[in-house]
């Protein structure tokens, strides 16, 4: 749960103009000292004390920027595979991402690898009909 904007405020604002070191700030308003050396370290380097974003996907944006070339991939050769990727994307780009990473950026841009096609063609050439 992050604490409010305010306290954050008057923690850093007790430090920086009062002169109170992180500690004392940390006793003084009854918050742990991790977090006032946090709040004063993130306001001396961005000048905000509000808090930073929590959760979320924060590391898609590296295969994001190979979007195009994944997406034409797909198109041009539908039955690859994600092994296939993951060989094409270190040749042809130098990245390397595990299957899971291709796996879940394709599940995000709704490509599906269904091996129905191919299921139909060896279900058929493989039965034979008993004579009559």
């Amino acid at each position: 749960m992050a604490l409010s904007d305010d306290l954050r405020k008057r923690v850093v604002e007790a430090v920086i103009v009062d002169g109170l070191s992180r500690n004392a700030a940390a006793k003084i308003f009854k918050i742990g000292i991790a977090s006032a050396v946090r709040w004063v370290k993130q306001f001396e380097t961005t000048g905000e004390v509000s808090p930073k974003p929590v959760g979320g996907d924060r590391r898609s944006g590296r295969i994001e920027a190979h979007h195009d070339y994944l997406m034409g991939l797909i198109r041009r050769t539908p039955d690859i595979t994600l092994l296939e990727i993951q060989e094409r994307l270190i040749k042809n780009c130098g990245e390397h991402f595990s299957s899971s990473v291709l796996w879940r950026f394709f599940d995000r841009h709704g490509v599906t690898f269904k091996k129905e096609r191919a299921c139909r063609r060896t279900a058929t050439a493989g039965r034979v009909e008993a004579p009559p």
